[in-house]
């Protein structure tokens, strides 16, 4: 009799114990199952996405490199050029008319030859090729959107949001843009920038300028501005004044690299600022 009692009493203390841990499931379990929530695009975002998608980036970045001709000027000629570029930005390739070649390998930016080596080479590097593929660009890491309202050109309203850098993001992360979009199409008007390469913050905000695209044209249904025209900005007027320089794209064209198109002739200079 003990022994049933005994058998009995060990049969209940056991069904009480699995019941239990059938009530307080394993917590590490739970939270591994959590998803986290995604994040919603801000109103900025979506602007600089609406940009992305109304002058193709899908059909841009199927592609492997993009080249095209540039002539600038400012009062005198600037720049004439082919440059030549990965739809990724990662390596650029600048042909000047001069016989210079500015190369930009992922790494390093070299010249050739060195005995043409210029105070601004750098600059040209990277600034007309990103100007070049700015609607392409707008959402790429490290990129920070704000402020998105309505400004106005020639009294014309367009869409705006401010663009800016997280640190250690490309070759001068201090810049800041203000883009501004047609409201009907979508595409790029303007970008209002600084340029802090080889000059410091506040200098660089005391004189901001601004590029205006025109005249839009399409390569495999990939959109781009065949005219650049310069202008001064400030917040309180906006583009203003007569142009301060124009800039002409011509040329356009997708291709495919060769092994050793980015690869730095002998005799270049290494241009590190």
């Amino acid at each position: 009799m003990k022994k049933i009692i005994l058998l009995l009493c060990i049969s209940i203390f056991t069904l009480a114990c699995q019941e239990e841990k059938k009530e307080t499931p394993n917590k590490k379990s739970v939270e591994t199952t959590k998803k986290e929530p995604k994040k919603e695009s801000t109103p900025e975002v979506k602007f600089a996405k609406s940009i992305e998608r109304s002058h193709q980036i899908s059909n841009f970045k199927k592609q492997e490199m993009v080249q095209f001709n540039l002539d600038l000027s400012f009062g005198e000629e600037k720049m004439k050029a082919k440059i030549t570029m990965l739809t990724n930005s990662s390596k650029i390739k600048v042909e000047k008319s001069d016989g210079s070649i500015l190369i930009y390998d992922g790494e390093k930016v070299s010249l050739f030859p060195k005995e043409n080596n210029y105070e601004k080479a750098r600059f040209d590097m990277f600034t007309w090729a990103y100007f070049f593929s700015l609607p392409f660009k707008l959402t790429d890491p490290g990129t920070q959107w704000e402020e998105l309202q309505e400004r106005k050109i020639d009294d014309i309203s367009y869409d705006t949001a401010k663009l800016t850098f997280a640190e250690k993001t490309g070759d001068a992360p201090d810049d800041w843009y203000i883009v501004y979009a047609d409201q009907n199409t979508k595409l790029l008007k303007a970008a209002a920038y600084i340029v802090t390469l080889g000059e410091d913050f506040a200098t660089a905000e005391e004189n901001p300028h601004a590029i205006v695209y025109n005249n839009y044209f399409s390569v495999k249904q990939v959109a781009f501005a065949k005219e650049w025209t310069f202008y001064n900005w400030s917040e309180e007027k906006g583009v203003y004044g007569e142009p301060i320089g124009n800039g002409t794209v011509s040329n356009v064209n997708f291709t495919k690299r060769n092994k050793d198109f980015f690869t730095a002739p002998t005799r270049s200079i290494e241009i590190k600022k």
